[in-house]
C-alpha cells in the first residue's frame, strides 16, 4: 500500500496494487508478448525449412537432381521440433493471459517453467542438429570425403540457413521466458 502525506501531517492510504504485484503483472505481460514472438519465429523456421526444395537439371532434360528437406532426417526432426514448440507456445498463451489477470498464481507458473524447459531442450536439439548439417552442406568435410553441395544448390542452402535463424531466436526467447518465470515465482 502506498502512503501519501497530506497537509497538516495527516496520512492517507491509497488502495491499489502493491509494487511487487505490479512488477509481476508487467513480467506477465512481457511473458505474453515474448510467447507470441517465439511462436512466430518457430512457425517461420518450420515453414521455411518445410517448403525448401530445389531441382537442378543434369546433362539432359529427363535427368534431374532434386534436393528436398525431407531427404535429410535431421531436417525432418527440425521441422517437427519447431512445429511442436510452436503449438505449445500458442496453447500456453491462454495460461500466460491468465497470469496477467492473476499475477499471484504460482503453481501454474511452476508448471509453465517445467514445460518451457522441456520445449527449450527440444528446440535446442532440433536446431543444433540442423545447424551441423547446414555447416557440412556449406563447407563439407574433407576427411570424410563429404563435399559441400551448396555450390550447386544455392537457393536450397540459403533457405535452410535462414530457417535456422528463426529457431535460434526462439531458443533465446525461451531462455528469457524461463528467467521471467523464475522472477515471477520468487518471493523476494
Amino acid at each position: 500500500m502506498k502512503a501519501i502525506v497530506v497537509e497538516a501531517g495527516e496520512v492517507e492510504v491509497s488502495k491499489g496494487a502493491t509494487p511487487r504485484s505490479e512488477v509481476k503483472r508487467r513480467v506477465s505481460i512481457m511473458d505474453f508478448i515474448l510467447r507470441i514472438v517465439a511462436a512466430l519465429c518457430t512457425l517461420g523456421g518450420a515453414l521455411s525449412m518445410g517448403t525448401t526444395r530445389e531441382t537442378l537439371p543434369f546433362a539432359t532434360q529427363f535427368v534431374k537432381f532434386r534436393a528436398e528437406f525431407n531427404n535429410i532426417p535431421t531436417f525432418v526432426f527440425f521441422v517437427i521440433s519447431n512445429s511442436i514448440a510452436c503449438v505449445y507456445l500458442v496453447l500456453s498463451l491462454a495460461l500466460s493471459f491468465f497470469h496477467i489477470l492473476r499475477s499471484t498464481a504460482v503453481k501454474s507458473r511452476i508448471l509453465m517453467v517445467f514445460f518451457d524447459t522441456v520445449m527449450f531442450g527440444l528446440l535446442t536439439s532440433g536446431a543444433s542438429a540442423a545447424a551441423a548439417i547446414v555447416y557440412v552442406a556449406h563447407y563439407g568435410n574433407s576427411s570424410a570425403n563429404w563435399f559441400p553441395f551448396c555450390q550447386q544448390y544455392n537457393n536450397f542452402c540459403q533457405r535452410i540457413s535462414g530457417s535456422l535463424i528463426g529457431s535460434f531466436i526462439a531458443i533465446v526467447l525461451f531462455m528469457i521466458l524461463i528467467l521471467l518465470s523464475a522472477i515471477s515465482i520468487s518471493k523476494h
